[in-house]
């Protein structure tokens, strides 16, 4: 009993040094944001209570009981003082379940909660729950709008790998007690809806990504819009499209809605990720825009190619090339948080201020759609600034 104890003690405190490990800003990049040289959780960051039984009884050998995979895709919000994200947590059997990290400072020391998140069921429970996003909406309410994935049951004999996806919703006013309100109500298949923080026309607005398929978005044409009389009974009547996908750019095969936009005195701030195919498969990417203050589905600024793409480590893991983020906190002194996976199995976190980002998408060019405009766009940067640096000389 002795040495099993003395077992535990010391891998407490190769965990603790984990937990407690200071994130390291990295130098370079683009002058955007700010990289930093660890993930902010990973699936070794669980609590080893969750992951191993410590009773010599019933585990001597002192194994892993429940594995987990993977932690990602996490939903962001400060609450009471502390960077709370509400991380997609894989386990070894594939299933997808949430729980809620925090730390006092939003780049390192993060640690779960003891338990995860119970979400109540529908009467047609989801098979895998997972990508949450968090809206303090100005109704009083915390929403959470996630990924409902269940099989599809036109599939043929046989195929197990046919699945439907639906918007599942629930509400909290202490992230700790959920009500599950029905999935949204949508003649196409929806992921990545994310629920505008205020009423528009006195009425509910969600961003959506209507698609055909589980995998692929078919005829959706991008991140659409549609305004909700009531959450407890959410009902797509009318939908239209926000950010269009294009040919041949980082959006061709599907795009959507990251974290809920951040209101700024410019217009509505949005962080989206964007897909690609290519030789090695898809490739997924982050792309910010800004819509209207007067009317938040009006695109006003549109910077062209990528805010963030994988790199170095970032691109190797469970589904490889791959940034996806849901979750952002802006501080009030303008700092903001962007939080971030990579390739379907570790949280990171970039740093930024929001009067970047509105600098960004206002004076970065569009995307010309054609080899011949982006070099047309690219000669007038360079005519400028060799004219600029006849005058430095």
């Amino acid at each position: 009993m002795k040495l099993y104890k003395q077992q535990i003690r010391e891998m407490i405190k190769a965990h603790e040094s984990l937990l407690t490990r200071t994130n390291v800003p990295l130098e370079g990049g683009p002058g955007w944001y700010r990289r930093y040289r660890y993930p902010v959780l990973t699936a070794d960051h669980t609590p080893l209570y969750w992951r191993y039984d410590l009773d010599e009884v019933t585990n001597p050998l002192l194994m892993e009981r429940i594995g987990m995979n993977a932690a990602m895709n996490a939903g962001a919000i400060k609450w009471n003082d502390r960077y709370l994200l509400m991380v997609r947590v894989e386990g070894a059997d594939r299933k997808s379940f949430f729980g809620i990290a925090e730390s006092p400072n939003g780049i390192d020391n993060f640690r779960f909660w003891d338990y995860p998140v119970e979400i109540p069921e529908t009467d047609d429970p989801a098979t895998n729950m997972y990508d949450m996003r968090l809206t303090a909406h100005e109704d009083g309410w915390i929403y959470g709008i996630f990924c409902a994935e269940r099989y599809d049951e036109t599939a043929p004999a046989g195929d197990l790998s046919r699945a439907k996806a639906a918007a599942g919703i629930v509400r909290t006013k202490d992230l700790i007690t959920w009500e599950r309100l029905p999935d949204l109500l949508s003649s196409s298949q929806q992921r990545n809806v994310v629920l505008h923080p205020e009423f528009v026309d006195g009425r509910y607005a969600l961003y959506t990504r209507p698609q055909d398929g589980f995998i692929d978005a078919g005829n959706g044409q991008g991140i659409g819009w549609a305004l909700i009389d009531d959450m407890a009974q959410a009902v797509v009547k009318e939908e239209k499209i926000v950010d269009r996908r294009y040919y041949h750019t980082i959006k061709e095969v599907k795009n959507g809605e990251g974290p809920a936009p951040i209101k700024t005195a410019q217009g509505w701030l949005h962080l989206a990720h964007g897909v690609r195919s290519c030789a090695a498969g898809l490739r997924y990417v982050l792309y910010l825009y800004m819509t209207s203050l007067e009317d938040p589905s009006r695109i006003i600024a549109a910077p062209g190619g990528y805010f963030m793409a994988p790199e170095g480590e970032e691109r190797v893991g469970d589904v490889s090339n791959v940034l996806f983020s849901n979750g952002w906190i802006a501080d009030e002194d303008g700092t903001l948080y962007i939080y971030y996976a990579s390739s379907d199995t570790r949280m990171h976190v970039a740093t930024t201020t929001v009067e970047q980002l509105v600098d960004y998408c206002l004076h970065t060019p569009e995307d010309g759609l054609t080899s011949g405009s982006s070099v047309r766009t690219l000669k007038k940067q360079i005519e400028r600034n060799l004219e600029i640096l006849k005058i430095i000389d």
